[in-house]
């Protein structure tokens, strides 16, 4: 039996996942690590500063969250969350393997 999630629930998952993207991105950046995403690249590139162009990425990815709620698009919004949870978890793993291996200064 497949347990059904409330698509304002599935939009909370996706808004904090975001938040942790943003915050993830923005250490790399601030290690000097090039963003790997073209579209998300070019924005920042584009843009008057990396922040701004991430924030912006950021504003449009929530709307897109937004419009899949609006249309009940339930199961896309949960497969997005399921891609941003990876991505996210890949980011820790690769800052804190860097960390360990000294290429990134904390403190």
């Amino acid at each position: 039996m497949e347990t059904i999630i409330p698509v304002t629930t599935l939009l909370w998952q996706f808004s904090y996942l975001q938040v942790l993207d943003f915050l993830t991105t923005m250490a790399f950046l601030i290690i000097g690590v090039q963003e790997g995403n073209p579209l998300v690249r070019l924005a920042l590139e584009l843009a008057p500063s990396p922040v701004a162009g991430l924030v912006l990425v950021k504003v449009a990815a929530l709307g897109l969250g937004l419009a899949c709620m609006r249309m009940g698009k339930a199961k896309l919004l949960s497969r997005i969350n399921v891609m941003f949870a990876v991505v996210v978890a890949w980011n820790l793993v690769a800052l804190i393997a860097g960390a360990a291996r000294g290429g990134i200064m904390v403190g």
